[in-house]
């Protein structure tokens, strides 16, 4: 994956689609939303994201997206990883170390 490495300045995010098939590293003190907009994603795009901070990340669905998952949206903890995998269109599965 291609490394896409951020501090974000500010708190919510919306997550365009230049960063497909990236890894995305927040270095954020404080909690960080990363909104999944409907948007033309490439088929089986993937995006991996690490709360190397101590910023939460919580994932967010935007309108007409859904979110798939087993457990909560947001990361469990500093150095938490999470993937995101567009599974149809306006859908994504969310796996990983979730609180």
């Amino acid at each position: 994956f291609p490394s896409h490495d951020t501090s974000f300045s500010g708190t919510s995010h919306t997550v365009a689609t230049n960063i497909e098939g990236y890894y995305v590293r927040t270095t954020a003190a404080t909690a960080v939303t990363l909104t999944f907009n409907s948007l033309s994603w490439t088929s089986n795009t993937e995006i991996i994201l690490e709360q190397a901070g101590a910023g939460q990340i919580t994932v967010a669905a935007g309108p007409s997206v859904t979110i798939n998952n087993a457990s909560t949206l947001k990361t469990r903890a500093q150095y938490s990883v999470l993937a995101m995998k567009y599974v149809a269109a306006d859908t994504w599965t969310l796996f990983g170390d979730m609180a």
